[in-house]
């Protein structure tokens, strides 16, 4: 992962953290809350190193990684289909307009008690609602980025008798990429926040639960500092994402290409 050590707005983004760190620090040592709403810093690390060393928490983070992985990739792989055929057929792209407009604006939780009562309390359920938080959004970037494809571009590929296969992977894939990015952005977003609440709302349907279960425990048991210890652990989690793997592949694609402004 490599990160802009010599940038201006990476120096602003330390600056500013540091700074609300040390506020908040200050904050709690002169007591102007109690602990119980907002721990310090410092005994939020100590919550984060008793969780690691003797609450198994790198178990709990791999149960929600992987749950989250598989969820996502069906997620992806359904919005990409469905997508995909969306542009080749007229037919399709109406009716598949009419499905987004019905469904993505359903919250996932909303769709827990029906989850609950066609597939039980099992990991089928949240695994499902994750891809209905993912695959309506992605859709619709996706089917934008490939919507905004030129037509000279298409045209060209016609002309060099491309097949509908080598068309999709060297003409819409590439240059709707920037949209696809984008897509894959919010829909990790809106699957995190999903897999999180289903945890909290379901408990443990693992033999430790996940995050979200590990969270509802310490808010059970008032200890707030282990609650904001697995915040920082998602936050930390996020910017892996952020900064490690998708800026990374701007940087390496579309940023590469200049289809977009570094």
């Amino acid at each position: 992962m490599t990160l802009p050590l010599k940038s201006v707005s990476f120096w602003r983004k330390t600056i500013f953290a540091l700074a609300v760190l040390i506020a908040w620090q200050l904050t709690c040592t002169l007591g102007a809350l109690p602990q119980i709403l907002l721990p310090a810093p410092l005994d939020v690390l100590s919550a984060l190193s008793h969780a690691f060393t003797h609450e198994q928490m790198l178990a709990v983070l791999g149960y929600s990684l992987s749950l989250i992985s598989v969820a996502m990739a069906l997620g992806f792989v359904l919005a990409l289909i469905c997508s995909m055929l969306a542009i080749v057929s007229a037919s399709m792209r109406d009716i598949y307009n009419l499905i987004l407009t019905v469904m993505d604006p359903i919250p996932s939780i909303a769709i827990l008690p029906l989850a609950i009562l066609w597939f039980g309390t099992g990991l089928e359920t949240i695994v499902i609602i994750i891809i209905h938080s993912v695959i309506w959004p992605v859709s619709r970037n996706f089917i934008d980025g490939f919507s905004a494809v030129p037509k000279i571009y298409v045209e060209i590929g016609h002309n060099l008798g491309f097949k509908p296969y080598r068309m999709f992977k060297e003409i819409y894939l590439p240059a709707a990429l920037p949209y696809l990015i984008s897509g894959i952005k919010v829909g990790w977003a809106r699957a995190w926040r999903t897999l999180i609440s289903a945890e909290m709302i379901f408990g443990a349907t693992g033999a430790l639960g996940g995050l979200g279960w590990f969270i509802f425990k310490k808010r059970y048991q008032l200890e707030t500092d282990g609650v904001f210890a697995t915040l920082l652990i998602i936050v930390i989690i996020g910017l892996v994402v952020e900064y490690g793997l998708l800026q990374t592949l701007e940087t390496k694609t579309i940023k590469k290409w200049g289809m977009v402004r570094s």
